[in-house]
């Protein structure tokens, strides 16, 4: 059994209480906020404040991370073209997660993820249902695979299946990561 375990979820479009039973399923006891911006248009029941009432009434813990572990830092530099996107733009084939792994609020984000993994279990979410078309697997999830190797990282699907992240072999621009250097 690994030292660490940390999960991950996305949201999607589901409904609050299907969300809940998933965490409620892994004994998940912190869930961290890892979008740049806790709000979803389409998806209220997801915003900070209803989704932070939601988990209290069930004993779950909400932590917001999303200034150091967020998927559109406002850092132009943390960008391939160091420029920020537009709004619309497709920011995960924009960001540069490489550059981001070297930022000190990445490294203290990460830090404080662990720290709560070592208390209790713990799922870092964000928007996304599939994780390889999430920030959460190709920033937080490779780092940990290559620097943390004492932290299994697992993905919660809506299915309700979980998989291991290091599974998911195809980095965010769709290159094996053997020819990328990835030690997983």
């Amino acid at each position: 059994m690994p030292a660490l375990r940390l999960y991950t979820i996305g949201h999607s479009n589901m409904a609050a209480e299907q969300f809940i039973k998933l965490l409620q399923r892994y004994g998940i006891a912190t869930l961290i906020d890892v979008r740049t911006s806790p709000y979803s248009h389409y998806n209220p029941q997801f915003n900070r404040e209803a989704l932070t009432q939601s988990l209290a009434e069930q004993q779950i813990e909400y932590v917001y991370c999303g200034d150091a572990l967020g998927g559109r830092p406002s850092d132009a530099s943390c960008y391939k073209r160091g420029t920020l996107p537009m709004p619309e733009s497709d920011y995960l084939h924009e960001v540069d997660y490489r550059e981001i792994m070297t930022r000190a609020w990445f490294t203290k984000g990460i830090a404080r993820v662990l720290d709560y993994c070592a208390q209790q279990p713990t799922a870092v979410f964000c928007s996304e249902a599939k994780p390889e078309e999430c920030h959460r697997h190709h920033l937080i999830s490779v780092h940990l695979l290559e620097t943390h190797p004492e932290c299994e990282v697992l993905h919660i699907l809506s299915t309700g299946q979980a998989i291991k992240a290091n599974h998911i072999h195809l980095s965010v621009d769709g290159i094996p990561p053997e020819q990328l250097g990835f030690a997983f």
